[in-house]
């Protein structure tokens, strides 16, 4: 007597983060407006119906995917920072050296779920914007603790604010995003990204290591 084969186990947590991890790369790819359900569906080999068992629609997959890209990035900045010095200049360093790292750890240049939906969906969905804005913010906040930190430990030759710098910061580094896909320039990117470094560094009376002159990227 033949013996049935044991049903799998459904495991609708893994499901579902096949589906956000999906949404999150194809977002990456081609933006949020060009990816349907459809794609994101075949991308992570669910059915569509187990889709809308776990999102009532395409916005709703949508801020789990931001909310997802939010989590990971913050991960990776955390793990760098707890891998380096325990001075909090040596934690900004670390930080900056995670943002280079973003255009070399593969081919595809630095891209941004968060401010990919930003761009695309910020002025027409309100969900949208308030999740942009609340992702941006506490990554900014972040930053602002490190500078904090940093201005206490080592009392800085230029006076600064450390809100006014992490603005600036995440601005440069989103806007400097941007200007990277559209002129396929990695190298512009992380150019920019030292630049800043340089600048935070020159508050605490630390030099540049080299003069770097940054070119404008091959029209």
């Amino acid at each position: 007597m033949k013996t049935k084969p044991a049903a799998s186990k459904r495991n609708p947590a893994a499901t579902r983060e096949k589906l956000v991890m999906a949404a999150v790369q194809l977002i990456l790819r081609q933006g949020f407006v060009a990816t349907s359900v459809d794609q994101i569906c075949r991308e992570a080999g669910v059915t569509k119906g187990g889709f809308f068992h776990h999102f009532e629609n395409k916005e709703a997959i949508g801020l789990a995917a931001a909310q997802g890209w939010f989590d990971y990035v913050t991960s990776v900045y955390t793990q760098s920072m707890e891998g380096a010095d325990p001075d909090p200049l040596e934690q900004l360093h670390a930080f900056f050296d995670t943002l280079d790292a973003f255009t070399r750890d593969s081919d595809r240049l630095c891209a941004c779920v968060v401010g990919m939906l930003s761009q695309e969906m910020a002025l027409v969905h309100p969900g949208f914007q308030s999740a942009a804005a609340a992702h941006f913010t506490a990554w900014t906040e972040g930053l602002e603790k490190l500078l904090v930190a940093a201005k206490e430990k080592h009392p800085p030759v230029i006076d600064f604010d450390p809100e006014r710098v992490a603005w600036f910061v995440n601005s440069l580094w989103q806007g400097s995003i941007v200007v990277a896909k559209s002129t396929q320039s990695g190298p512009m990117f992380r150019a920019n990204m030292r630049m800043a470094r340089e600048w935070i560094d020159s508050f605490f009376g630390i030099p540049p290591p080299q003069q770097c002159a940054l070119t404008a990227p091959a029209s």
